[in-house]
């Protein structure tokens, strides 16, 4: 006779209990909470936030330059209580500071030593420490500062920390001589930043007054220095309607610059321009004119009139 399914299940019951692991998701989240701390990554702003940030701090800034330009001294007002709302310009820096964290690719400088610092190391080198000069110097502790190749002179709008003087670049006295100039000077993601396209041409033109002459340097290091360290997000040169990299670089030999190194990444372009000629000034005009079509393109544009 067949045994009843209820004296299967007693039998069942009533041998050892098999070990078995537990399923438990307390029991895992309690393992690791038990483990010894790891480090951890620093509370930021997600990438979407700071894009965010950013992107709507310039567009308020274009929105003002464009109502001081028209007197409208409401509107003025109207947008810089937008922009305190949004955090103002320490929010920008902010933002910025997390786009510089390694894990969100590291600062721009980064680049600039890929380009001249093996040679800056090199036996080779001989011209000793250079000056340069930072616009828009968010940390006294990036790449070019811990390379120990040159003397930094930082300005900022806004000084996040101790060694950055609080300065407006188009308000920096013009060096007396040239033991007050520098050997290269860093404009990374400062331009744009720069509302009206006619200053931005101003800014780039202003820079050659403030880097030595070529005749400082030769050999080698005449291939690199005095120079320009220019960074663009990569859309204000591929996607824009009125500036490419073809006008870009005919803007830039007009003021006295050649290109040296480049590079375009999905987020950013970098430029190297080396100062050819003690040229002030620019040799043509460019006015803002459309070069590429279409309903997707940015208005970004440098002009020199």
């Amino acid at each position: 006779m067949a045994p009843r399914k209820g004296a299967v299940k007693n039998l069942a019951a009533g041998r050892p209990p098999k070990a078995t692991r537990s399923k438990k998701k307390g029991v895992v989240k309690n393992l690791a909470a038990g483990r010894p701390p790891t480090a951890t990554k620093p509370k930021s702003l997600a990438r979407k936030t700071t894009k965010s940030i950013i992107n709507k701090l310039h567009l308020l800034e274009k929105r003002k330059a464009q109502a001081i330009k028209k007197c409208d001294s409401a509107q003025v007002a109207a947008i810089e209580a937008e922009i305190e709302a949004l955090g103002g310009i320490g929010k920008y820096q902010e933002a910025s500071l997390q786009g510089q964290r390694h894990d969100r690719g590291g600062d721009s400088s980064s680049v600039l030593m890929e380009w001249v610092g093996s040679y800056l190391s090199s036996g080779e080198y001989k011209d000793g420490r250079l000056r340069m000069l930072e616009v828009g110097a968010l940390s006294t502790k990036n790449v070019c500062a811990q390379s120990n190749h040159f003397d930094i002179t930082r300005i900022d709008l806004n000084s996040q920390e101790p060694g950055i003087l609080e300065q407006d670049f188009m308000e920096r006295p013009f060096p007396k001589d040239e033991s007050e100039k520098f050997d290269i000077i860093s404009l990374s993601l400062v331009l744009n930043f720069v509302p009206d396209h006619k200053d931005r041409g101003q800014m780039l033109v202003r820079t050659t007054q403030f880097l030595t002459s070529p005749k400082r340097f030769s050999g080698t290091t005449a291939g690199f220095f005095p120079s320009l360290f220019l960074v663009l997000p990569a859309p204000c040169v591929t996607n824009s309607r009125y500036l490419d990299e073809e006008r870009l670089t005919a803007i830039m030999e007009s003021i006295g610059y050649q290109v040296v190194e480049s590079k375009t990444t999905q987020r950013l372009v970098y430029y190297l321009w080396r100062r050819t000629s003690d040229q002030v000034g620019h040799d043509k005009p460019f006015k803002k004119e459309e070069i590429r079509s279409g309903s997707a393109r940015n208005n970004f544009a440098i002009t020199l009139v």
